[in-house]
């Protein structure tokens, strides 16, 4: 499976190469294809785009009909046209007053756009977090969420950038240039028209060449700065284990090498938009200048054009470059926008390594038995499992005990399909897990691990989290079975109280037992146990060993220990070692064997001894 993090190196290519693709991508996100009201307001702001191109031609035309009718000249007097001031204030009212100054039009279609742009953003970013959610497990532990999340928000962001700059910045301009091109060319002459043409291609050339070649500083400056914010935001998640080695100036020190290679970046990129806003400047200024001397020439010289004509042309050419002044910026924010959502694509296309067959069917329990038959998995081609077979009928309880990395925890996470298997098959209740749905599949079966991870929520919120249609009774009852009730009722807010990112404001053993508590009020037919006692004291961990008992009567079970005091009652107990069963029986009969079992046995009654001794 391709690495996410080998999608952020700097890419070589143009980011308008696979345009089609990315717009194909963004597709359905762009029309509101559920919601009538919205697309009828989507029509009405093309509208409103539409009318305001036409009121950028006849503003200039009614500045030079008003300068006419004050310029006197053999035929005509000066004359008081007040109707044509009326109507060139109404043009500017619905066009706008100036640089910062949006009229009528463009402040109705950016009120209007609103809710597209929230309809965009919010589509986009629930497709991404549902499709983060179906990615494999692999896949999140090899992920830095900091750089994630800096992902998401930059890439949801530049999509709606996008669509507000090419939709309303850059595409107005090119079709007021080709108007204006065209108007000059009817109404003075061809040479006009050429000079405005020859600027705008020259300023588009320049714009668009220099552009591509500072993109790689602008993918650059995004990769350092994707690599910075990952840096602190890991920090601060681990600062427990900072604080634990004193490594607090180690890890500012790191974030300030990142901030300082993000700076050197940032300051490249800076440097070369600047050039491009000083290529900009000459080649609208060179333009500006033929125009204006060819059109006072025809006013003074050859008497063709008015004074007026020398207003209109001015005032359009202004006009028109008062937008295409801003062109540069519209581009260079495209293509950082473009560049923004390279990352977000490759999110979007990371593929599923774990998905539903076509046919796949919902799970039919019988009872919940649990049958293994020659499986075999690895972790990036290094063997975890080989040919493991074992069966757990219904309402048994199966124990699996073994050193660290012998696959304990890999058999609980096969059962929930985390994973798809090299060879073999599971099955429960004689249906293989690979041909039904992961919906159906995980919702039958109960899991307690070893590392509980709460949600930065209420208590209550966490237990409940296991049935969230429960009633506040049973989140109680459930509360009791884990032997939490009690503890909870100490708190300040009770089962309103906040247990922190992560669930820190809560000891080891009170999450644990929060754990416990939700997968009680799930109540599944399969309970999975992974070290579910393992961060709780020995007097605790005898209470809610009989709540678990009493949980896992009549249910298939289970459990991952490393203490085999826990599953001396098991009905049958498997011993791995290096991904192979080495033992299996029950407590009584591997004693009996004096093998690896037994071993570890005798081992742990020497460590408790010693620790009474102590005591």
């Amino acid at each position: 499976m391709r690495h996410f993090e080998a999608n952020l190196t700097e890419p070589a290519k143009s980011t308008w190469s696979g345009l089609c693709g990315k717009a194909k991508i963004l597709a359905p996100f762009l029309w509101p294809k559920r919601d009538c009201l919205l697309q009828i307001t989507v029509v009405i702001c093309f509208l409103l785009l539409g009318a305001g191109r036409a009121i950028n031609l006849f503003v200039p035309i009614y500045s030079k009909l008003i300068v006419d009718s004050l310029s006197p000249d053999g035929k005509n007097p000066a004359t008081f046209r007040w109707d044509l001031i009326l109507i060139y204030v109404g043009f500017k009212f619905l066009q706008g007053g100036g640089i910062g100054t949006m009229g009528l039009l463009n402040n109705l279609r950016v009120f209007l756009w609103i809710k597209i742009q929230q309809y965009t953003a919010r589509e986009v970013e629930v497709k991404l977090l549902g499709h983060l959610h179906s990615l494999s497990l692999r896949w999140h532990l090899n992920r830095k969420t900091g750089e994630v999340l800096r992902i998401m928000d930059r890439g949801t962001d530049s999509i709606n950038g996008l669509l507000n700059i090419f939709l309303f910045n850059i595409f107005p301009t090119i079709v007021d240039i080709i108007i204006a091109i065209s108007y000059f060319i009817i109404t003075f002459d061809v040479y006009f028209g050429i000079i405005v043409l020859t600027a705008m291609v020259f300023y588009i050339v320049t714009t668009v060449t220099v552009t591509e070649w500072r993109t790689k500083y602008q993918r650059r400056m995004n990769l350092a700065d994707n690599k910075a914010k990952a840096r602190s935001v890991d920090s601060l998640l681990n600062f427990e284990t900072v604080k634990y080695y004193g490594n607090e100036n180690y890890e500012v020190d790191a974030f300030r090498e990142a901030l300082l290679t993000f700076q050197k970046a940032q300051f490249n990129s800076t440097v070369t938009q600047n050039i491009l806003s000083i290529l900009q400047n000459v080649v609208i200024n060179a333009g500006l200048l033929v125009g204006s001397l060819l059109c006072v020439y025809k006013v003074v010289e050859t008497k063709e054009l008015t004074v007026g004509d020398y207003v209109l042309f001015s005032s359009y050419i202004v006009q028109l470059y008062s937008p295409l002044n801003f062109f540069g910026m519209y581009y260079r924010t495209l293509q950082g926008n473009f560049v923004d959502m390279e990352n977000l694509f490759d999110l979007l296309k990371q593929e599923k390594e774990v998905v539903d067959k076509p046919e796949a069917a919902e799970l039919c329990l019988k009872g919940g038995s649990v049958k293994f038959e020659n499986v075999s998995f690895a972790y990036s081609s290094q063997p975890i499992l080989k040919n493991i077979s074992f069966h757990v009928p219904p309402g048994k309880t199966l124990a699996l005990v073994g050193p660290s990395g012998s696959g304990k925890s890999t058999i609980i996470r096969l059962i929930f399909r985390f994973y798809n298997i090299e060879s073999g098959s599971i099955q429960i209740d004689g249906q293989n897990i690979n041909v039904i749905t992961q919906e159906s599949l995980r919702k039958a079966i109960g899991v307690v691990p070893q590392d509980t991870v709460l949600f930065n929520n209420t208590i209550k919120y966490n237990i409940q989290y296991g049935r969230l249609d429960a009633q506040e009774t049973d989140v109680i009852e459930a509360a009791r079975g884990a032997d939490i009730h009690n503890k909870i009722l100490t708190f300040k807010d009770g089962y309103e109280t906040q247990v922190g990112e992560r669930g820190l404001r809560l000891s080891g053993g009170e999450k644990q037992r929060v754990a416990i508590a939700r997968t009680l009020l799930k109540s599944p037919q399969i309970v999975l146990l992974d070290e579910a006692t393992s961060a709780l004291d020995t007097q605790t961990e005898r209470n809610i060993q009989e709540s678990l008992n009493k949980m896992c009567s009549n249910r298939t079970t289970i459990i991952v220990a490393h203490r085999l005091s826990t599953i001396i009652h098991a009905d049958e107990i498997l011993v791995l070692k290096e991904g192979i069963i080495v033992e299996r029986g029950r407590h009584d009969y591997l004693l009996e064997q004096n093998g690896v079992y037994a071993a570890m046995w005798h081992q742990q009654l020497i460590s408790n001894n010693e620790s009474l001794e102590n005591t």
